[in-house]
């Protein structure tokens, strides 16, 4: 070890008022000193903090390091003591090392394939176009986060779950709740046990009366209703909370760089490139966690078993080694290979999903509204807190000429 290893001594959450798409400074500064820092948890752990893109992406790519859910025992603002944590549920895939983890994604591949999301690009045009219209006719003053970034993914991963159209709100209200960090724990624990109970009933309809669905297209597989029902948890949340919240901030972010959002106005055949730079610029999942198995050498240090890393990736896809001016939003940016969907075998298994709703709904809201702003300065903006595993904004008014 080299004494001029940098320590991280406290979890930073802040981001400045003014440019709340950029990670807290102190994790930037981490990075300035070096791509791996020390990180005392608040049990007394010893762990990493990884905030360089090389050993990120080497991390995610790594079988040593485990996402188990009963290893992760250590949390960078909270001390737990001695509290044990079980096993991820059954289906909950994405807290699973293989062969348990393949076991679920394996049959969800077929599901999200490039091509199967392509033709899905017409239906997301009507939920948009219909969304823009409610807008319209509401406006010229909504709030983007309600009347267009939630209830667009809602509906579109709820149809592909054959989810019926009814209960989408349902979904949305309680997928908040356990998942936006602002309600207690009682509330979080109440939301939570209310949409496993509901998939519960779910599973079962679809197992009396299967219809055209990804959820249905499962019920020939070897997997129990539980484990349908766990898959189903992990579906839901993951294609509407990520999404959602890029679609707001990513329209802050716009809104905030003029000239970006001109370029991209000005030409259509930017959007596929904008989509991936605001994924690279905003990194709305900022970190994950793995646990060493064994001993492995990164970035020069000894990880030992059993040690928790915290794997930055906001930090990761800013880092000056990787990206040419990362703080810069560059909507023609050439050097891709960002990781706002992870890396290895956990990587987003609905970023196709994601991707075809971002290169539909951008370029349908700045047509549609071309005069669209802010309706409020930039620093009342209400931000999520940053105890939500995605960032985001809380609300984003915003207005239009009539």
């Amino acid at each position: 070890m080299t004494e001029s290893l940098h320590t991280v001594t406290t979890m930073p959450t802040a981001r400045h008022s003014g440019c709340p798409f950029d990670p807290p400074k102190e994790l930037i500064e981490a990075r300035e000193h070096g791509p791996i820092s020390r990180f005392p948890f608040p049990d007394g752990h010893q762990g990493w903090l990884v905030t360089g893109y090389d050993l990120v992406r080497a991390v995610l790519a790594d079988p040593r390091f485990s996402s188990r859910k009963e290893l992760m025992r250590h949390h960078p603002l909270i001390d737990y003591g001695d509290i044990e944590v079980p096993p991820a549920p059954p289906g909950e895939f994405l807290l699973m090392d293989e062969p348990r983890h393949g076991r679920y994604r394996r049959p969800l591949v077929g599901k999200f394939t490039v091509r199967r999301m392509r033709l899905l690009t017409e239906r997301v045009e009507q939920i948009t176009a219909d969304h823009l219209d409610a807008m319209e006719k509401a406006g010229p003053q909504v709030d983007l986060v309600t009347a267009f970034a939630k209830p667009i993914p809602a509906i579109v991963i709820c149809e592909l779950l054959g989810v019926p159209y009814e209960d989408r709100g349902f979904f949305q209200e309680n997928i908040d709740k356990f998942l936006g960090g602002e309600v207690g724990d009682e509330e979080l624990i109440a939301a939570y046990t209310a949409t496993q109970n509901y998939l519960a009933e779910l599973v079962a309809a679809k197992r009396a009366n299967p219809t055209d669905d990804v959820l249905s297209d499962l019920l020939d597989s070897n997997l129990t209703d539980e484990e349908l029902q766990g898959m189903a948890l992990i579906l839901l949340s993951a294609g509407f909370d990520t999404t959602a919240n890029m679609l707001a901030l990513g329209t802050f972010a716009l809104l905030r760089n003029p000239e970006q959002l001109a370029a991209l106005r000005a030409d259509p055949t930017l959007t596929d490139r904008a989509v991936e730079e605001l994924l690279r610029y905003l990194s709305v999942a900022k970190q994950f966690y793995r646990v060493a198995l064994e001993d492995v050498e990164l970035g020069g240090q000894t990880i030992r078993a059993g040690t928790t890393v915290i794997l930055s990736l906001n930090t990761a896809d800013r880092d000056p080694e990787r990206f040419a001016d990362p703080h810069v939003l560059d909507l023609r940016r050439q050097d891709g290979g960002h990781l706002a969907f992870g890396h290895g075998i956990h990587q987003c298994l609905g970023q196709q999903l994601a991707r075809v709703e971002m290169r539909v709904a951008f370029p349908a809201l700045l047509n549609r509204f071309p005069t669209l702003r802010l309706a409020v300065p930039a620093e009342e903006v209400a931000l999520r807190p940053e105890t939500a595993d995605i960032y985001g904004v809380k609300s984003l008014p915003v207005t239009w000429d009539a």
